[in-house]
């Protein structure tokens, strides 16, 4: 993985620099492809202001289509968000209620407005019986409604692990009876939850955290980190832009030399 850093202009108050057009980022060079967000620090945010945490969890829906709509301005054409993990059902179970409602609503109020805009929804994670029908039917309608969209996937990481997926992975393989001679990258690649996406050029991370959290542990070998102390609710396409911005400085070498 390379050398972490944090994003420039992302510190709120005063001598902070001024925000990152979309224009800045597109003559400066080469977008990535594909970036990944771990969506931090919405209870933290909620705490500050004596809120519950679900209202947390509700601001940060500005900060999600915001960022979507950063994306597109880009053209980046994966976007890949972290919603809910495996390790997230620890958590009290009024917010775990919340929180399976709150996806639920918002696919519902969100998904028409996403497909308008050329924008495929899809889900990568476990389908179990802790995710409640309901919320599985609303994820189903609308994969079904934007599965012909192409001018950016928006894949929701829910229910999601990333060691969970290379056990899957590694399941499949023994069900498809590969032998063990034939175990090679490529071949559990192709049983990752979606083989046809390609790997995390920038995983950007909010709230002040250093961690991986278990998020696409297979996929970001090379992926360049990028961790801004701004909390989910108040990230914005500016502070996106800004990270596309610092991924353009770095040199990719893969193990290499330049």
């Amino acid at each position: 993985m390379s050398t972490t850093d944090r994003v420039p202009g992302s510190h709120a108050g005063a001598g902070a620099s001024e925000p990152v057009r979309a224009s800045d980022v597109l003559a400066n060079g080469s977008v990535p492809a594909h970036v990944a967000c771990v969506m931090d620090g919405n209870g933290r945010w909620a705490s500050a202001r004596g809120l519950p945490r679900t209202d947390g969890h509700a601001a940060g829906e500005a900060a999600l289509l915001d960022a979507v709509e950063g994306a597109l301005e880009l053209g980046i054409s994966w976007l890949t968000m972290y919603a809910f993990s495996t390790e997230n059902w620890r958590r009290p179970a009024d917010e775990v209620r919340y929180l399976m409602g709150f996806n639920e609503s918002l696919l519902a109020r969100r998904r028409d407005e996403l497909h308008d805009k050329g924008v495929r929804i899809r889900f990568a994670g476990r389908r179990d019986w802790r995710v409640p029908r309901r919320v599985l039917k609303r994820m189903d309608e609308s994969i079904a409604l934007t599965e012909h969209n192409r001018r950016m996937t928006l894949t929701m990481a829910f229910n999601y692990g990333g060691r969970a997926e290379i056990v899957d992975a590694v399941r499949r393989l023994v069900a498809d009876g590969v032998p063990a001679s034939k175990v090679d990258e490529r071949a559990i690649r192709s049983r990752l939850y979606f083989p046809d996406q390609p790997d995390p050029d920038l995983v950007v991370r909010t709230s002040g955290e250093h961690r991986i959290s278990n998020f696409l542990l297979w996929e970001l070998a090379y992926s360049e980190l990028l961790f801004t102390d701004v909390l989910w609710p108040d990230f914005r396409r500016e502070h996106l832009f800004a990270a596309v911005v610092e991924f353009q400085r770095r040199q990719r070498r893969y193990g290499g030399v330049t």
